[in-house]
């Protein structure tokens, strides 16, 4: 078992879910307790297993590389699929995001799901599997098929045990994915066709021997599948919806990981399979992204449910992700990287903060609260602390993130570089606006003396679950924002090696430190990175 264990690892962590769900749908309803404490032991293992294997395990080789698996699996119009999963750089740490999340997630809404708790568990973790098999399939229709079987569980986690408008939220979630993921998929087998096969590297040689309006066609279909999922405005519309409506766990794993996806699909396959196109694209993408950073904290500014306005401040700081990928800078697309962990985990957090409070409470609305911290001051803590880390707070993850972001979009060699950083610098000024506003108005506003208000619902803070939830979350908030570097490290030589591939724009930028009057160096920025030159070398 450990020999196979060893050769197979990276099977196991994306079936065993599955696996482990169908065991628990199995279960008789009157054995929900059962089943959910299962569930939770299951995700916790696997969260204990991905980090003793996939942590110690040093990278190797361009793309970071630290296991894989490949071999031949059937054919498809001749085509031949590859059974291709593999943990590199690029997708470490989105890997651990998961399988962390996923166990936490679930022991904080314990409570929350009454009814088919069993079912709910078993789709849950379905919606694992189907999350580890898209970040680590590296055959183009091997991820496809992940990708569309995300939509599955999500559909009836949202439809069945979602709020009022919970069907209109799941059809708009479910209709506006497949609407984008049929267009790629014709894309991708028109590309298939012309390599012979599914494997991206031999895609992305292919694609390069095509005409550049051909390129273009492609990458924008490839394009529009990730932006739906990312979302990137003004394809967002289905977000808020589908957050609202969602359980807890629903909006956790959303906003978790999920919305990572569509990020994460343009730096694996749409740039280095279509780089002349996405450097061509490189200035509407990064269009789309101010907007949303601005228009997502504009329309937070005005919601009346908590919920819905951290769902509105996903739009934006995702409109920061694509960003960092759009300045084709080393800087700004690790910025990226560390910000999609930064959303990950402080916009996950403040779901399942935002959870809690429902269930004591059963409202959102901020005008039925006030006064809250006299009366849940341990959660009034954690929520301050979380919010901060959202906003971009200096020694918390927030900021890190969005620093690079602005640093490497502002140093970048495309024109409109330093007017977009500019712009973008008013998301993080309106996220301070909106975040801090709502936790002023909930936590110490006048109290809501009314009878059906939620402060008066209130009778009890954390509970020790709760708390060992939250407290996790809490010291990887400053872990991140105290020592960036360890997440920065795996993704460093993949990232720089990707954008040199694309030959993106050299950045305007060059830094010369103060440096002692013999000294003989210089330091030139060369895609966003710093490299020591002898004076010598510059002159030649």
């Amino acid at each position: 078992m450990t020999e196979w264990m060893s050769n197979h690892l990276l099977t196991f962590l994306v079936f065993a879910p599955a696996l482990w769900g169908l065991l628990i749908l199995c279960f008789p309803e009157k054995h929900a307790p059962l089943a959910k404490l299962l569930a939770i032991f299951g995700a916790a293992g696997l969260f204990f297993i991905s980090a003793s294997r996939l942590l110690t395990v040093p990278p190797d080789g361009a793309m970071g590389l630290i296991f894989s698996e490949h071999m031949p699996w059937f054919s498809v119009m001749g085509l031949p699929v590859d059974y291709a999963l593999s943990i590199d750089g690029l997708n470490l740490w989105l890997v651990m995001l998961t399988t962390f999340l996923t166990p936490l997630t679930m022991l904080g809404t314990y409570r929350s799901i009454t009814k088919r708790e069993g079912a709910f568990m078993a789709l849950f973790l379905l919606l694992e599997s189907g999350m580890l098999g898209a970040l680590m399939a590296q055959d183009l229709l091997f991820f496809y098929l992940f990708w569309e079987a995300m939509l599955i569980p999500m559909y009836f986690m949202i439809g069945v045990w979602g709020g009022d408008d919970r069907k209109y939220a799941a059809n708009k979630f479910f209709l506006y994915t497949l609407a984008g993921s049929l267009l790629w998929l014709v894309a991708l087998l028109y590309l298939a066709t012309k390599a012979g096969t599914f494997a991206p590297e031999l895609m992305a040689i292919t694609a390069l021997g095509l005409p550049f309006s051909v390129q273009c066609t492609l990458f924008l279909a490839f394009a529009l599948a990730f932006a739906i999922k990312v979302p990137l405005f003004p394809l967002h519309t289905w977000l808020p919806d589908a957050h609202v409506q969602a359980p807890t766990a629903g909006s956790v794993i959303l906003a978790g990981v999920l919305l990572k996806l569509g990020s994460y699909g343009f730096i694996r396959f749409a740039l280095p399979m279509f780089p002349s196109a996405f450097a061509h694209y490189a200035r509407p993408i990064a269009l789309l992204s101010v907007l949303a950073i601005i228009y997502g904290a504009l329309v937070a500014m005005v919601q009346r449910d908590i919920k819905k306005l951290v769902a509105y401040s996903s739009v934006s700081h995702m409109g920061f992700v694509m960003l960092g990928l759009a300045s084709m800078t080393v800087i700004g697309t690790q910025g990226a990287m560390l910000q999609m962990l930064n959303h990950g985990i402080s916009t996950g957090a403040l779901f399942l903060l935002v959870g809690m409070l429902y269930d004591r409470a059963h409202t959102r609305m901020i005008a039925d609260f006030g006064g809250l911290a006299t009366k849940m001051p341990v959660f009034t803590a954690f929520f301050l602390i979380v919010t901060l880390s959202s906003i971009g707070l200096p020694l918390t993850n927030g900021f890190v993130g969005e620093f690079l972001i602005l640093n490497g979009t502002y140093i970048s060699g495309f024109a409109w570089g330093r007017v977009f950083a500019c712009l973008a610098t008013l998301g993080v000024l309106l996220g301070a606006v909106y975040m801090l506003w709502m936790v002023k108005r909930v936590f110490w506003g006048p109290e809501n003396k009314d009878e059906d208000s939620g402060t008066h619902h209130v009778h009890s803070d954390l509970s020790v679950r709760e708390i060992a939830v939250i407290v996790p979350i809490v010291v990887l908030i400053f872990w991140m924002g105290l020592h960036p570097r360890s997440f920065l490290t795996a993704s460093e030589a993949p990232v720089s090696n990707l954008l040199k591939a694309a030959r993106a724009p050299e950045p305007r930028m060059k830094v010369r430190p103060a440096a002692p009057a013999n000294s003989d160096q210089e330091t030139v920025a060369t895609h966003g990175e710093l490299h020591v030159t002898s004076g010598e070398e510059v002159r030649k």
